[in-house]
């Protein structure tokens, strides 16, 4: 009887395993079932059995029938709930990206440590297989980087990839389950005035000068030029200088600021002669919140925003227009068409810029500097009519119109170029700004060619006071944050950028991505940044002394978005009149720590936490080569922190900054 309930027993036993086991049948999930919309990229959208271009899925000539197409960079993070689990895919770059410069490298982390990876792949490259078992990982990330080259024609395929485990599992996004609180470092300006922003200013013997004294204080505010050149005045009552100065030369002028609680003094040195541009621009451009929607009065309003926020007097001066104030002859919005040149071939805008002249008048009127946009191209990026074979022309215009500022953007002009050789790549610029030397008025140019042709190294030669860097920050909305990183830190420092900048030519890595941003699907929507990043991006910035353009929505700037614009103290490590640029002095794994020398001998310093957990970082004064005591100042919170001897420490949140100043103590 005994032995007859053993084996019944046992053969329960048996069943209820059997039966667990049944319930924990391994299932393969492939990638492409997972919620996609989480995958960040840095350009396009990811696309499932298709490459990025929309096509069949082909590695090196082999096709395969599944799989995910996307762009470097991307990453999407899958939530495998530590339990065990498989994952394989073929990877490379797609073959539409063939005979082209495109390079990447796949990554696989666990839980934030590498796994595997593919190294540098080009197109034409085989397929590289990954088959890799996963024990105890809580989110899997699959990551794919530029390989250095920039992220033109990144075309990366996930083929075949899938999943095979017991248990379910989700797509969470980079950024899903980050949670940080907007706090607010910024102390708000005292009643006291306070004289802000650049300290010299360039103008060309002959054009009207304009400079909006930048200072902060309870209003009223009577505002004093001291030794003020000959053909200037200053309005006392709002702080603009105007006039026109014949004679070059330095100038060397005292700005007084006053109102009932006290008065501010500050030297402020004016170079009459052939460069602009001596600090950074700063300014709003409109691409980014209100890219093919921008209109006349859309650039009053910001104008306005930019005086009634207070960001004028922190020292914001451009308000510029991006690209769709032209013509599209093929649109069929009827706002949009119209006779793209008057009969001497002069551009007209299109209906939603009624006068153009009218609009810069009272940008004018209010302190502030007007920018226009276009290509050197047939058509602008956005398929209006561009500048090719009427440069001439439309500087004459610009002029006429009172433009100051002109961001000239290569777009279609790869039709035209012969082949990408260095003379190919600077020939519009050359042409472009030889036309705005003739002028007399002084017009700033940015060149947007997005770092083709290492356009650091001749960008000042050819006549930029700026150049774009890299592709676009925002190329689309979800890709930001990983583009911050890719190039705000690595672009800079792989290409040692440091070397190129420098008064009347800048470093521009792109504009300032927060607040409320376009989504890309005719609405707006908060910038994809966390807070920490955004501390970051402006910290990054001003430390590699880069334009301070805003292109979020200007009319709606909460508390938060207009603390970090308005932060005096990390604005002028941006506008430091040496106009060195820091760099990168360390790097340890996601750590980094970058430097700039200022022009009264102290040290902006940046201690930067790429990785995704607050950590303790310390800097020795030895690594940055100084020495003795330190007095060392918190920028963002304004606030001292006293004397260090050899080093300093600080926790620094995930994705976060800690920026500093240090002066030799006394």
């Amino acid at each position: 009887m005994k032995i007859k309930l053993m084996i019944h027993a046992g053969v329960i036993i048996v069943i209820f395993f059997l039966m667990i086991s049944c319930s924990r049948k391994q299932t393969v999930i492939p990638l492409t079932e997972l919620d996609l919309s989480k995958m960040e990229q840095g350009y396009g959208r990811p696309h499932i059995d298709l490459s990025v271009t929309n096509n069949p899925l082909s590695i090196a000539g082999k096709t395969f029938a599944t799989g995910v197409g996307t762009h470097a960079s991307s990453r999407i993070d899958i939530d495998l709930g530590r339990k065990p689990a498989r994952f394989t895919a073929f990877t490379g770059i797609d073959d539409a990206a063939l005979n082209r410069r495109g390079s990447v490298n796949f990554v696989i982390s666990g839980d934030d440590k590498t796994l595997w990876e593919s190294g540098t792949m080009s197109p034409g490259d085989a397929a590289k297989h990954v088959d890799i078992e996963l024990n105890k990982v809580k989110i899997l990330s699959l990551i794919v980087r530029d390989a250095g080259d920039g992220i033109d024609y990144d075309h990366a395929d996930w083929a075949e990839a899938s999943f095979t485990t017991t248990e379910k599992i989700k797509a969470t996004g980079p950024r899903e389950v980050i949670t940080e609180p907007k706090i607010i470092l910024t102390p708000k300006p005292g009643i006291q005035p306070r004289i802000n922003g650049a300290k010299i200013f360039g103008v060309r013997p002959g054009s009207a000068f304009l400079f909006t004294i930048p200072a902060t204080g309870e209003k009223p505010l009577k505002y004093e030029v001291l030794n003020l050149p000959e053909g200037l005045v200053c309005n006392a009552a709002t702080g603009q200088i105007t006039g026109v100065i014949k004679e070059p030369g330095d100038y060397l002028a005292t700005f007084r600021v006053t109102n009932k609680s006290g008065s501010a003094e500050r030297q402020f040195k004016i170079v009459c002669g052939s460069e602009l541009a001596l600090t950074p621009h700063m300014g709003w451009n409109s691409w980014y919140v209100w890219e093919n929607h921008v209109t006349d009065s859309i650039m009053r309003k910001a104008a306005a925003a930019m005086v009634s926020s207070g960001m004028i007097d922190h020292g914001y001066m451009y308000v510029n227009i991006d690209d769709c104030w032209s013509i599209k002859q093929t649109s069929k919005d009827s706002s949009l068409l119209g006779e793209p040149r008057d009969k001497n071939g002069m551009i007209n805008s299109n209906k939603r810029f009624p006068d153009m002249k009218s609009m810069t008048d009272y940008i004018h009127s209010l302190g502030l500097k007007a920018g226009i946009y276009t290509s050197p191209g047939p058509r602008t990026c956005a398929g209006h009519v561009a500048a090719y074979q009427f440069e001439e022309n439309d500087i004459q215009r610009f002029v006429e119109w009172g433009f100051d500022f002109l961001k000239y953007d290569w777009c279609t002009y790869n039709r035209i170029a012969m082949n990408d050789s260095l003379s190919e790549l600077q020939k519009p610029y050359i042409l472009i700004s030889e036309i705005l030397k003739k002028q007399n008025r002084d017009i700033v140019l940015n060149l947007c060619q997005y770092g083709l042709g290492d356009v650091w190294k001749w960008g000042k030669s050819v006549g930029g006071n700026s150049w774009r860097t890299a592709g676009d920050l925002g190329g689309s909305f979800e890709g930001i944050g990983t583009a911050l990183f890719r190039d705000g830190f690595d672009v800079f420092t792989d290409n040692e950028l440091q070397k190129y900048g420098g008064p009347g030519g800048w470093n521009d890595p792109d504009y300032l991505l927060i607040g409320y941003l376009s989504n890309w699907e005719g609405g707006t929507a908060p910038s994809p940044l966390t807070p920490n990043e955004q501390y970051t991006q402006i910290s990054l910035w001003c430390l590699q002394a880069a334009p301070l353009i805003f292109s979020g929505d200007i009319t709606r700037l909460d508390d938060f978005t207009l603390s970090l614009l308005t932060n005096d103290e990390v604005i002028e490590v941006d506008q430091d009149p040496l106009g060195k640029p820091g760099s990168r002095i360390i790097k340890n794994g996601d750590l980094e720590i970058w430097m700039k020398k200022m022009e009264d001998g102290s040290s902006a310093i940046g201690l930067f936490n790429r990785g995704n957990k607050e950590i303790k970082m310390n800097v020795n004064w030895s690594d940055l080569g100084i020495s003795g005591k330190q007095k060392v100042r918190d920028l963002w919170r304004q606030k001292d922190l006293g004397t260090y001897k050899e080093k300093f420490s600080s926790r620094v949140a995930r994705h976060g900054v800690e920026m500093i100043r240090v002066w030799p103590a006394k």
